[in-house]
């Protein structure tokens, strides 16, 4: 059905190996065959994976192939999370809104100032998916024009008002005692060892599993294994 267009392939990193298998295999030949047929097909898609989970340490803690990944790995997108979105947040709501009003035959038209920043502060950890239910069981259960605070679901904002208060008070911590004393020459240190004691702190953190080390320091595992030959 999708030859000649575009697969869209969600939660990647889910899959089981043997299926990978498969997938790789189809990507290098575009051949297949049904299940339970012999009859060999072709098909030519141009395909689009997505996850939510980190490939490069699938990939070293065994869970996905590093041939699939590399295969697949030509065009990458980050899509940030909802809370590093910023103006986007409310735009998405608005939008977002003025689908559940119509579809619950509502009249609202917009979000209250104390709405909006309740909803640029908070950490959305359910990103579009927690918007859209926020806003739906506010719209359904409520009749107005504008959204006010309370007329959102009791239990949220708890977490809008605790990480404003918590990055605040960080900040004027960091004002108060973070002060950085003038470093004399002879304390500073050789880039290379300050290298070399992050990538081991980092082998040891990851229980000597280097793939793993290297995927979370944003490194490939064979520049690892050359700084440690460096090193011997």
């Amino acid at each position: 059905m999708a030859n000649g267009g575009t697969l869209f392939l969600d939660e990647l990193c889910e899959m089981e190996l043997n299926l990978q298998a498969k997938l790789l295999r189809f990507l290098q030949t575009g051949i297949f065959s049904k299940v339970g047929s012999s009859e060999v097909l072709h098909s030519d898609v141009r395909l689009v994976c997505a996850t939510n989970r980190n490939p490069i340490i699938e990939v070293a803690e065994g869970r996905f192939r590093e041939d699939l990944y590399y295969r697949l790995n030509v065009i990458p997108v980050k899509l940030p999370p909802l809370r590093e979105r910023g103006g986007d947040i409310l735009l998405l709501a608005e939008y977002i809104l003025k689908q559940k009003s119509d579809s619950n035959a509502k009249h609202f038209t917009g979000f209250s100032d104390e709405v909006k920043a309740l909803f640029c502060n908070y950490d959305w950890p359910g990103n579009i998916r927690e918007l859209q239910n926020v806003i739906e069981n506010t719209v359904v259960i409520n009749d107005d024009d504008v959204i006010e605070k309370d007329m959102l679901p009791s239990s949220f904002g708890l977490g809008a008002v605790k990480h404003s208060i918590s990055a605040k008070s960080v900040h004027n911590t960091n004002e108060q005692s973070v002060q950085l004393s003038p470093m004399s020459v002879h304390d500073i240190e050789p880039l290379w060892q300050v290298e070399k004691r992050a990538i081991e702190n980092a082998i040891k953190s990851c229980e000597d599993n280097i793939p793993l080390a290297a995927a979370y320091l944003g490194v490939s595992a064979s520049t690892i294994y050359r700084k440690i030959k460096g090193w011997s």
